[in-house]
C-alpha cells in the first residue's frame, strides 16, 4: 500500500517548498530497511549505543555536516551552516521501552537488555522512536541535497533517554549549546496510532507536565499467621493507591486537566510472609504548575497520613525520579506551519486536542529561549482505521506503549514530508527549483 500527500495549492513560498520536497525526496527503500533494522534492535533509555553508532555512521556519509557525539550519553547533533538565515533544530528521540513485543511482525524485536536495576528486560520500540530516527535520517539527506534552495543553519539532533524524561536535560547539562548554535526554533514530530496520512497540530499547551515519584512504605514484617505482630505495608499501600484516585475527582477543579496513576506496586515474595516494606511508583500529569503543585502536596499528605494511621514506625520515603515541564507550542510558528501543512496535506491536517502524554523536548527550546512546535503523524492502516471508526472500536487500535503497537512503514513517507516541509517553510526558501 502506498500513501502519498498531494499538494493542493497555496502561496508561492509553499509551492516552492513542495517542489523542493518532490525533487529531492530520497529513495525511501534504504530508510524503510533502516527502520526495520532499528525496530529489531531497540535499546533502553541510556543504553542506545548501537542506535547511536548506526546514526553517526550514516551522518558521516553525508557531506557538509559537523557532527558531535556522546552528548548527555549517546546523544548526537549534526550541524550544517548554510548562509545567513534562521537556525532550526530538528529533534528525533531514539530509545525503546522495557516491553515484550507481541506484534508478530517479521522484523519484531526479540531483544532483551539489563536495565539500570540489574534486571533483564525485553525491549521494544513501542513508542515509535524507530520511525523518528529513520525518517529524520531521510529528512537530513533531503535538506542537504537541497541546500542551494534554502539559507540558514540546520541542526539535526538525536536524543537519548526520552522515555525517562531526562535525555534532553542530560544533553543540555553536558554542554550541548557550547557545541552547537542556539536555535531560533525547535521542531519535533511524534508518531501516534491515528490514521496513516494524517498530521495533528495545535497551538499553545499541547502536552502535560509530568512528575514521577518513587515511594517506600516501611512496615514491620513477620509471619503471615501472626499479623497482629506486624505492621502490614501491603494493607497501607493498597489504601494509598485507592485514596490517590480521589485527588483528581475530589480536589482538582473539573475544568483542569490532571491525571494521577500508580504504575507499579511491589512488596514481598512469599504468600505467608508479611514484608518489611512496599514500593510504589506514582505518575502525575497536569498542564499548569499550580495544579501539579497541588497534586504533589495531596499525594504527600495522603501517603504520610495513611502511614501514620497504619502505625508505621518510620516516615515514608518519597523521591522524585523524573520530571518534565508542559510542552507549549509557539502560536505564531504554528500558524505559519498550519498554512503550509493545509496546502500540502489538505484534509489530512487535523486539529489535535491537548494530550496527557508528556515530553522532555521543551527543555531543548526553553534553555535558549527558542520557539517550539511539536505535531503528531498517524501510523494506522487507513482501512483498519476506517473499519474501526465505522464499528465504534477505535479504542481497540493499539496505541503507543502497547506491545501490539506497529506503525505502518508507509508512515515514514508522511513523516519525511512533514518535517522537511516545516523546515523549508521556516527557512523561507526564495530561489526557484530547476
Amino acid at each position: 500500500m502506498t500513501i502519498k500527500s498531494t499538494p493542493v495549492g497555496g502561496d508561492a513560498a509553499f509551492q516552492h517548498a513542495a517542489s523542493i520536497i518532490k525533487k529531492y525526496r530520497p529513495d525511501m527503500t534504504f530508510f524503510r530497511d533502516t527502520y526495520r533494522q532499528l525496530h529489531r534492535m531497540p535499546e533502553l533509555s541510556g543504553q542506545e549505543e548501537e542506535t547511536a553508532r548506526l546514526i553517526t555512521s550514516y551522518l558521516r556519509s553525508l557531506a557538509g555536516l559537523e557532527i558531535f557525539t556522546n552528548i548527555g550519553g549517546h546523544g548526537i547533533a549534526g550541524v550544517l551552516a548554510n548562509g545567513e538565515g534562521p537556525t532550526i533544530l530538528l529533534r528525533a528521540d531514539m530509545d525503546g521501552l522495557p516491553l515484550l513485543e507481541k506484534t508478530e511482525l517479521p522484523y519484531a524485536s526479540k531483544r532483551t537488555q539489563i536495565d539500570k536495576t540489574g534486571i533483564e528486560k525485553p525491549v521494544m520500540h513501542a513508542c515509535g522512536h524507530d520511525t523518528h530516527v529513520a525518517s529524520m535520517m531521510a529528512v537530513v539527506e533531503l535538506l542537504l541535497s537541497a541546500r542551494s534552495h534554502w539559507k540558514g543553519t540546520l541542526i539535526c539532533l538525536f536524543q537519548p533517554a526520552e522515555e525517562h524524561l531526562n535525555g534532553a536535560k542530560a544533553m543540555v547539562d553536558d554542554g550541548l549549546y557550547d557545541k552547537i548554535p542556539h536555535p531560533d526554533t525547535v521542531l519535533v514530530q511524534h508518531v501516534d496510532s491515528s490514521r496513516c496520512g494524517t498530521i495533528s497540530l495545535r497551538s499553545g499547551p499541547t502536552m502535560t507536565a509530568s512528575v514521577s515519584l518513587q515511594i517506600r512504605i516501611f512496615g514491620r514484617g513477620g509471619h503471615g499467621s501472626a499479623p497482629q505482630e506486624c505492621i502490614d505495608p501491603i494493607i497501607i499501600g493498597s489504601s494509598i493507591v485507592v485514596q490517590l484516585q480521589t485527588i483528581v475527582s475530589r480536589e482538582i477543579d473539573p475544568g483542569q486537566l490532571a491525571v494521577v496513576t500508580c504504575g507499579s506496586i511491589h512488596a514481598g515474595d512469599a504468600p505467608n510472609i508479611i514484608p518489611d516494606f512496599l514500593d510504589l511508583k506514582i505518575n502525575i500529569r497536569a498542564l499548569t504548575d499550580a495544579v501539579q503543585s497541588q497534586i504533589l502536596a495531596s499525594v504527600k499528605r495522603i501517603v504520610k497520613s495513611t502511614c501514620k494511621a497504619g502505625g508505621c514506625d518510620r516516615e515514608p520515603l518519597i523521591e522524585t525520579i523524573s520530571s518534565t515541564p508542559a510542552t507549549i507550542n509557539d502560536e505564531s510558528t504554528v500558524q505559519t506551519l498550519r498554512k503550509s501543512f493545509t496546502s500540502y496535506f489538505g484534509s489530512g491536517l487535523e486539529d489535535m486536542d491537548v494530550t496527557t502524554a508528556s515530553e522532555d523536548v521543551s527543555i531543548l527550546a526553553t534553555t535558549v529561549g527558542a520557539r517550539l512546535v511539536i505535531w503528531f503523524f498517524g501510523s494506522t492502516d487507513p482501512e483498519q482505521w476506517d473499519k474501526a471508526l465505522q464499528n465504534g472500536t477505535l479504542n481497540q487500535i493499539p496505541y503507543n506503549h502497547s506491545p501490539l503497537f506497529a506503525p505502518m512503514i508507509e508512515s515514514l513517507d508522511i513523516a519525511v514530508d512533514a518535517m522537511s516541509l516545516a523546515a523549508l517553510t521556516l527557512f523561507n526558501p526564495a530561489t526557484e527549483v530547476v
